[in-house]
């Protein structure tokens, strides 16, 4: 493991000396071999989809990869080609009393580390941001979706050619885990990207910096004055379009004076999809559903399951939203401009919304071409990590002999 991350950081070295256009060739290369592969992605894709007919609907959706998701990944890759490149962008510059010309610009983090689970359209966009921003990429992709990673991996190290060293695949397992996370003299970031035991064990673990891709316990408040409309199509997008993805709903919190019109009309449309409803008291007393445990609120379902909650009105959802949010991603429904100017002062989490679905919380959807993670922390990057995010800052000085 430490011969590969050593020759992948020298390999790095070679990218770095490249300038955008040259990067944003491999790029184009990267999606063009996708797209000329994507019968052998789908073959591999097959034999992992066969291998988790014991895990969940939404959770097979995430594993899933069929022509149109794989055209859809390659046209999001050629989009990061298109990028401004981040690398060598003058941040600030002055003179110094002395005569010292001074520069702050934006360089390459160096070699990134991506341990993540499902989703094997992880790997070749966080190749092609990688390379986009300058940086080596160390992989760490979970067994569900082995043979599609390798797959996937396989192609994009033929199309990069002589730079394909700056890529690597480790298929490791959890106790080698425990020393890959540890090679800080080698990578310098990492990045999990998974459920909260996996975030926890490489948070609580690593020697390497680390930037969270934390759960995303995501939840719309239904204002008094929400469109009923609005709020439905909203509601019904954020949990059922792709309930196994960390930007969909978990919990609905609604208006006390708007509960006994709107959570009728919500149940009948979350019925079409099967949706498992837990709900507090006053929501049992509306509607027929189970009823939520104290836990149960703090939990990121990934599946066809929502929280409903009856709250008081806009300072009881705001309390409950910073008692259990992950800090993802949140939204209100409200045609009140004022109380969605203070719902979105109010609530700190990375994505705030106003009258639109959690669901837009994505890289491609935010203009990025694709994201690295959605980031829970506040220290470096918050949100959808894209190209800019990763990268960090020196400053370059410019004398003619000077002493101090």
């Amino acid at each position: 493991m430490e011969k590969r991350l050593q020759e992948l950081k020298k390999s790095t070295k070679k990218l770095q000396i490249l300038n955008q256009n040259q990067r944003a060739n491999l790029i184009e290369n990267i999606a063009n071999s996708i797209e000329q592969n994507i019968d052998k992605i789908i073959k591999a894709n097959a034999i992992d989809l066969q291998n988790a007919k014991n895990l969940s609907l939404a959770l097979q959706d995430r594993l899933k990869l069929d022509e149109n998701r794989i055209k859809n990944l390659a046209k999001s890759i050629k989009d990061i080609a298109l990028l401004k490149d981040p690398i060598g962008k003058i941040k600030d510059g002055w003179i110094t009393k002395d005569g010292l010309k001074i520069e702050k610009i934006s360089v390459p983090l160096g070699v990134i580390a991506i341990i993540y689970e499902s989703r094997p359209n992880v790997t070749a966009e966080v190749v092609a941001l990688a390379i986009k921003s300058a940086n080596g990429c160390a992989l760490k992709g979970g067994k569900e979706a082995i043979n599609t990673n390798l797959a996937i991996v396989e192609i994009i190290k033929d199309s990069l050619k002589e730079y394909g060293g700056c890529v690597e695949y480790f298929d490791i397992s959890r106790d080698e885990i425990l020393d890959f996370i540890k090679m800080d003299k080698y990578l310098d970031l990492v990045v999990p990207r998974g459920g909260e035991g996996l975030v926890k064990f490489v948070s609580s673990n690593s020697s390497v910096p680390v930037l969270k891709h934390d759960k995303g316990v995501c939840h719309i408040y239904i204002h008094k004055f929400a469109n009923i409309k609005k709020a439905l199509d909203i509601c019904i997008n954020a949990k059922c379009s792709r309930p196994g993805v960390c930007n969909a709903a978990e919990s609905v919190l609604v208006d006390e004076d708007l509960a006994s019109e709107f959570l009728p009309l919500l149940k009948s449309q979350l019925d079409k999809f099967g949706v498992i409803i837990y709900g507090c008291k006053r929501a049992n007393q509306i509607i027929e559903c189970q009823e939520a445990s104290k836990d149960s609120y703090d939990n990121e379902y990934l599946d066809f399951k929502l929280n409903l909650k009856v709250v008081s009105g806009f300072d009881d959802a705001i309390e409950h939203i910073d008692r259990h949010s992950s800090g993802h991603s949140e939204a209100i429904v409200s045609d009140d401009y004022s109380a969605c100017e203070r719902f979105l002062s109010l609530v700190d989490s990375a994505c705030v919304y106003a009258n639109a679905s959690t669901r837009f919380s994505d890289g491609g959807e935010f203009g990025f071409g694709g994201e690295i993670g959605i980031s829970t922390g506040k220290m470096h990057a918050r949100g959808p990590v894209g190209v800019d995010e990763l990268t960090t800052y020196k400053y370059i000085i410019r004398g003619q002999g000077h002493i101090r």
